[in-house]
């Protein structure tokens, strides 16, 4: 008996609620200005959303991974090993700064490589401009390489 009573109770209320979405669409389509209008996402606000990590901000460490995938063409370690990257600015508004360096002024990878390191941030979640610089102070020496690419390259 109490089953019944709770299935005609939600009958009625599936019907009110049936009668009530008719209603509304009968409303809609007979008053076209009606207040409720259809949003539609503004274009700068969802290319500045696009990629944004959970919390809104560049993983750091994802940056550094992506910097890590860069290698100089004539030493097999990458450049974040070999101490080539100063420092990486992260910014809250998706850029990116990335002060670095080369092994020699007349390093033959001068071009290749801060272009090579600007594409691998920019396919990081979260980031919309990247900016590389290259910079000679500090000169760059064997001290600023990691212990990895020491063993690697037997540079102890």
């Amino acid at each position: 008996m109490e089953n019944s009573v709770i299935s005609s109770v939600d009958k009625q209320e599936v019907d009110s609620v049936s009668e009530n979405i008719q209603t509304d669409i009968h409303t809609e389509e007979s008053n076209p200005k009606s207040s409720v209008e259809s949003w539609k996402p503004d274009e700068d606000q969802s290319s500045s959303e696009e990629g944004k990590s959970a919390g809104g901000e560049i993983n750091e460490n994802a940056v550094i991974d992506a910097i890590s995938t860069v290698y100089d063409p004539e030493i097999p370690v990458n450049v974040y090993d070999l101490g080539l990257i100063y420092a990486v600015d992260l910014h809250d508004d998706g850029r990116v700064h990335v002060e670095m360096t080369l092994t020699a002024p007349n390093c033959p990878s001068a071009q290749e490589l801060p272009v090579m390191i600007q594409q691998a941030i920019e396919k990081v979640d979260g980031v919309v401009e990247v900016k590389v610089d290259v910079v000679w102070d500090p000169p760059w020496d064997v001290s600023r390489m990691s212990d990895e690419a020491r063993l690697t390259l037997n540079m102890f």
